[in-house]
């Protein structure tokens, strides 16, 4: 069977180094191996918002994020999820498969409910499970690459395709979930990476703003710089960093480093961020929007075909 993946990224603000070694880093070397789809995921950034934001933006700055770090749209469909009206409607059959105890149940809603800035939790949150199963098999979908975190969405999108082909006949694969074997990288106070909190740095920063950040990382006062991330989870935490950037060993770095303190550490980080991400940002002018729109055009018919193609069969199969 030829393996055919799908991710993607929801266009909520611009990419950073957590996205980047947990995730695009593994989607650049995918691409010489398998079909891939790329979703912008653009509909479901209204599931745990009031307010969506300025989205045309966030997608041309996802695009350009995604070419930037060497996605290549000649290898893979990128494509946005509100220009393919086919893949929604496989959600209606598909939410008649689950129950609603089942939807209310899924552990990666609770945790996104808990963490909605919403005033009142909508409708779409519960049926978000259900929404990303579309996504998956509307291209027969055979391989998510995710964290454990979201295990339980690939599990739900199992049980839909599952269910489906129990009940109308043979239509879709059970997709397998590709745990990720990215790096984990936390944000600049030591909690989770992430665009919301502020404590990340974006693919697309200038120097001197990925320099401004990273001094107002949090450290210790110890002098003697040590790799310990139960100890000093911090500064483990920024020698992570610089490792990675640099394709060297953490504590290699704590050594070099010794007595200089933070201020050390920081300038070491600084300089490796920089240099790490010089080709990236490089890439990333060199791409006009003109560029970009296009790419998505084209992405988007392509998925859009795919999309009529199985939309097709599931009518078929239920024999409207």
């Amino acid at each position: 069977m030829q393996h055919i993946v799908l991710t993607g990224d929801r266009p909520t603000g611009p990419l950073h180094l957590g996205h980047y070694f947990g995730s695009l880093a593994n989607r650049v070397a995918l691409q010489d191996t398998y079909p891939m789809y790329v979703l912008i995921a653009d509909y479901q950034v209204i599931t745990d918002r009031d307010r969506p934001g300025d989205i045309q933006r966030n997608v041309t700055g996802l695009l350009l994020d995604y070419l930037a770090v060497g996605l290549d749209p000649a290898k893979v469909t990128i494509f946005r999820h509100s220009a393919i009206p086919e893949l929604n409607q496989l959600m209606l059959p598909f939410l008649s498969l689950v129950s609603v105890a089942e939807l209310s149940r899924n552990p990666t809603v609770k945790d996104e409910i808990a963490h909605s800035s919403q005033r009142a939790v909508n409708g779409l949150m519960f049926t978000y499970p259900v929404h990303q199963a579309a996504d998956i098999l509307f291209c027969k979908g055979t391989l998510v690459p995710v964290g454990r975190d979201q295990l339980p969405h690939v599990e739900m999108t199992r049980l839909v395709a599952r269910r489906f082909n129990e009940r109308y006949g043979e239509v879709f694969p059970e997709p397998e979930a590709m745990l990720s074997d990215g790096s984990l990288v936390k944000g600049l106070d030591g909690g989770k990476m992430s665009k919301s909190r502020g404590n990340a740095i974006p693919l697309s920063a200038g120097e001197d703003e990925t320099a401004a950040l990273i001094r107002k990382a949090r450290t210790d006062s110890e002098r003697l710089i040590t790799f310990d991330e139960q100890a000093r989870p911090e500064v483990a935490n920024l020698l992570t960093l610089a490792s990675l950037c640099l394709g060297r060993p953490p504590r290699e770095l704590a050594d070099e480093i010794g007595y200089g303190g933070a201020a050390a550490l920081k300038r070491l980080v600084t300089d490796a961020v920089n240099d790490f991400l010089r080709p990236i940002r490089r890439r990333r002018r060199e791409h006009t929007e003109e560029e970009v729109h296009a790419a998505l055009a084209e992405g988007n018919r392509r998925a859009r075909e795919r999309a009529i193609t199985t939309l097709d069969e599931v009518r078929a199969a239920m024999k409207f």
